[in-house]
């Protein structure tokens, strides 16, 4: 039998989501990380610098998705999409984990903008839910498009030597393509122009400056 959550369980695990996201352990599918077992080769200075920020990008990226997978299921009235933002949650809380551990076994931190990234994504995903399902679940794999998009940029900038990140971002890409291929399979729409730009233009700003800070 289903449990029905009252309000205010609901806001007890939203909360828990958020703090899990920014401060805590995320709940994950329990999934390997893929980097585990590859063989690394070392890597210079420079090369650890770059593979760290592009994947200080990634794990802001992740924090992103949470907050937007989080504000579209809040505002969303369809129970089968909750269901499929869910889902889609859990698979990307093993990419936030994957890249924050590398970003730190490089030697760096995670963007101190994650906050940010958060607060604005959960207001943007709260719109989208708000749309209407098929707007929602657009909004979803549009999303995941760009992501991949991105993901293939840092494949091709990425150092050759690094194999732990090439790793674990070619599972990434793999997962993002699966959701969105999902979102349009449950009737998502293709969004009008005038709205991917805005994504794109929202994330330019979040990569260009998750990657120095």
């Amino acid at each position: 039998m289903q449990r029905d959550y009252s309000p205010a369980d609901r806001l007890i695990d939203n909360a828990d989501r958020v703090l899990r996201t920014l401060l805590g352990q995320p709940k994950t599918t329990g999934r390997a990380d893929p980097a585990a077992k590859t063989k690394q080769a070392s890597l210079d200075e420079e090369e650890s610098a770059l593979s760290a920020r592009l994947m200080r990008i990634n794990h802001a990226g992740e924090v992103a998705a949470q907050a937007l997978y989080q504000g579209q299921a809040l505002t969303s009235q369809n129970k089968e999409t909750q269901q499929k933002l869910q889902q889609a949650a859990n698979e990307e809380n093993d990419h936030l984990v994957w890249c924050k551990q590398r970003v730190n076994e490089l030697g760096h931190q995670t963007s101190i903008f994650d906050p940010l990234w958060y607060v604005g994504s959960l207001s943007i995903g709260a719109v989208a839910g708000l749309a209407g399902d098929k707007w929602n679940l657009g909004f979803l794999a549009e999303t995941e498009k760009q992501v991949v998009k991105h993901i293939d940029e840092h494949l091709e900038k990425l150092p050759k030597s690094d194999k732990k990140t090439r790793a674990i971002l070619k599972q990434m890409k793999i997962d993002e393509e699966q959701h969105a291929t999902t979102a349009i399979e449950h009737g998502g729409a293709e969004l009008p122009d005038v709205v991917k730009q805005g994504m794109q233009w929202v994330s330019k700003v979040m990569t260009k400056t998750s990657y120095w800070i």
